[in-house]
C-alpha cells in the first residue's frame, strides 16, 4: 500500500479548509488497511481515521498518519418475515445506504436522509435528526484495532449510544476503524412523521398516507431549505448539540426567558441550541471568512479561504455569549483537530 506524503486534505473536510497531513493512505478492503497498520508509520505515529470529512475541523497540519476509510458495499444478509440486516461497509456515503433502503421499500433510516458523512462515522456520532437516531436500527459493526490489526464485533449495547455519543468517542476513541456497520430495518416500515416540520411540509403536498419514500423526500426538502450545500459553501452541518437540562434549570430559566423552547427528553428537557444562538444575535453574522449561516444559526460556514483557527475562534465566542446570557454550556459536535 502507498502512503503519501504532505498530502492536502482541503477536499477531504466539509468545511474546505486547507489542511495537510503528513502521511496519508487510502483503504478499500480490510485487507489494505492491515497492510498499513504494519508500516512503521503507523506504529511510531498518531492515526486518525477520516470518512466523509464532515464532522471535523481542521486547524493545521495532521503530523501523524491520516487513513481515509473507502470500504464499500451494501448487501442483505438475513431477512425473515418482518426485518432484514443490512450490511454496509464503513466507507460508503451515508445517503447511498438510505437510498438503498428506500429503493427495497425498507424501514427505519428515511428520517436520517441527507446526513453528510460516512457509513462508518454513523454510530461514533450515533447519527440523529427528526425524531430517530441510528441507535433505534443498529444490529452491530466490525471494526479493526489500529495498534493490533485485529477485527471484532461491537453489539448495540457494547456501543454505549448516547446522544452524539458511542463508545467510540470515549474510551476507544481513535483505537478502531469501523469497517461495517449492521442495520436492522424494517420491511412493513412504520413512518415517523411527528417530528420537526416533516407532517407540515407532506400535509401542504397533500400527502395524508406517505411512504417512506415520501417522507425522506420531505426531510430532504426540510433540510434543503435550512442547510447550506458544504458543495457550495463549507460546512459541517449543526456545530453545537442541543444542551439538555435538568426540569428544575429549565423551569428556572423560563421564568427568566417566557419564550425558551424545550422538548421532553427521558426526563429531561433538550433545548434547541438554535434558538439560543439566534437570541445572542448570531444569526447571519460574518467574521471576515467564516459566520453564522443566515438561515440555521446551528450552522458555522466558511465563506473561502477561512481557516479552522478561525471557526474555533468563532465557536468559542458564541459558546462564551450563550453561558454569559443564560448559563448553558454548549458543546461542539465536530472534532477539533
Amino acid at each position: 500500500m502507498e502512503i503519501a506524503q504532505n498530502h492536502s486534505l482541503k477536499t477531504l473536510n466539509t468545511f474546505g479548509i486547507a489542511a495537510r497531513a503528513a502521511f496519508f493512505a487510502r483503504v478499500e478492503t480490510v485487507r489494505q488497511l492491515r497492510q498499513v497498520l504494519t508500516s512503521n508509520i503507523a506504529r511510531t505515529r498518531p492515526i486518525l481515521v477520516l470518512g466523509g470529512g464532515s464532522n471535523v475541523v481542521f486547524t493545521g497540519t495532521f503530523a501523524g498518519l491520516v487513513i481515509h476509510n473507502l470500504i464499500g458495499g451494501i448487501d442483505i444478509i438475513k431477512e425473515d418475515g418482518q426485518q432484514v440486516l443490512v450490511a454496509a461497509g464503513g466507507g460508503m456515503v451515508w445517503h447511498s445506504l438510505v437510498e438503498f433502503a428506500l429503493d427495497k421499500n425498507l424501514g427505519g433510516i428515511e428520517n436520517l436522509s441527507l446526513i453528510p458523512g460516512s457509513v462508518g462515522a454513523a454510530p461514533i456520532q450515533n447519527i440523529g435528526a427528526y425524531g430517530a437516531e441510528l441507535k433505534d436500527v443498529f444490529a452491530y459493526l466490525e471494526a479493526v484495532d489500529l495498534a493490533s490489526g485485529r477485527q471484532r464485533l461491537f453489539t448495540r449495547e457494547e456501543c454505549a449510544f448516547g446522544y452524539r455519543n458511542s463508545i467510540f468517542k470515549n474510551e476507544l476513541k481513535d483505537r478502531f476503524m469501523i469497517t461495517k456497520v449492521v442495520l436492522r430495518l424494517a420491511k412493513k416500515p412504520q413512518v415517523n412523521i411527528s417530528y420537526g416540520a416533516i407532517g407540515e411540509v407532506l400535509t401542504a403536498s397533500g400527502i395524508t398516507t406517505p411512504t417512506i419514500r415520501e417522507v425522506s423526500e420531505a426531510v430532504i426538502a426540510i433540510r434543503q431549505s435550512k442547510l447550506p450545500d458544504p458543495a457550495r459553501i463549507g460546512n459541517a452541518g449543526s456545530f453545537f448539540k442541543n444542551p439538555v437540562l435538568d426540569k428544575i434549570d429549565y423551569e428556572g430559566l423560563k421564568l427568566e426567558f417566557s419564550g425558551i423552547p424545550g422538548f421532553p427528553d427521558n426526563g429531561s428537557v433538550k433545548v434547541p441550541a438554535a434558538w439560543l444562538i439566534e437570541q445572542c444575535g448570531w444569526k447571519g453574522k460574518r467574521l471576515g471568512n467564516v459566520g453564522v449561516h443566515d438561515k440555521q444559526p446551528l450552522v458555522l460556514v466558511n465563506y473561502g479561504g477561512g481557516t479552522g483557527t478561525e471557526i474555533v475562534n468563532l465557536a468559542a465566542d458564541i459558546k462564551a455569549s450563550v453561558a454569559t446570557k443564560f448559563g448553558i454550556e454548549l458543546e461542539p459536535e465536530p472534532r477539533i483537530i
